[in-house]
């Protein structure tokens, strides 16, 4: 059981409210079976809170800002389930599909949830193969691709209007200007860079917003 620092009590109670409980049972789980499953390094147990629980849980600041009618939300590559367990955790509101590739992390997923009993939606796929046939208010991303690539796989999942979170580091604002051309094609507008935390925990949460055009929008660039 890795203890909640009492310095990041305050931050973690703000996000989790009463179902801080609920985040403490996954950082168990995580240190408990994270390294030897593969999905954290033996590195990261000590550092569970800050640096993976309470950076993921910023997100639901980035997802009252960006959508907050939101009442779906997808979170791709989810590995471990960070940030999705953790959003699904401190958001009980939100109806979270988890979408994940390799077969040992969707059973990991799916323990989770039965364990902490979530009502998670967790899909065996690649974003691609739902292109087409699923769509969601918000979908979220962390450590996955470049954002030109991360493009490419999510945001055809994003519903018109709603907004693409991408969870980055200090390369943010370059792989903005890289990807320019890809978000337009794709539909992407607005891209901006928000920090999340910042006076609460020591390196804040870094997220790329991208929101989706409507399709009244699309129609008018194409009569343009």
């Amino acid at each position: 059981m890795q203890p909640l620092p009492d310095s990041l009590r305050p931050t973690a109670e703000r996000l989790f409210g009463d179902r801080l409980e609920l985040a403490e049972r996954f950082v168990a789980l995580l240190a408990e079976q994270g390294p030897e499953r593969g999905l954290i390094g033996p590195r990261e147990v000590d550092r569970l809170w800050e640096r993976h629980l309470l950076n993921c849980a910023l997100m639901v600041d980035g997802i009252r800002v960006a959508q907050p009618e939101a009442t779906t939300l997808a979170d791709v590559g989810s590995g471990a389930g960070l940030p999705g367990v953790v959003i699904a955790i401190a958001r009980p509101d939100l109806q979270v599909t988890l979408i994940e590739t390799m077969q040992r992390r969707t059973t990991w997923l799916e323990e989770v949830d039965a364990d902490l009993g979530l009502g998670l939606e967790v899909v065996r796929a690649r974003a691609e193969d739902l292109h087409g046939s699923r769509s969601f208010d918000v979908v979220t991303a962390r450590a996955v691709a470049a954002l030109d690539k991360l493009a490419r796989w999510t945001l055809p999942l994003v519903a018109d209007g709603g907004s693409l979170l991408a969870m980055k580091g200090s390369s943010a604002a370059e792989e903005i200007g890289k990807s320019h051309k890809v978000l337009s094609r794709l539909g992407g507008e607005d891209a901006t860079i928000s920090l999340y935390g910042v006076g609460e925990v020591e390196v804040p949460t870094t997220v790329v917003q991208v929101r989706r055009r409507t399709k009244a929008t699309r129609k008018g660039d194409a009569r343009g």
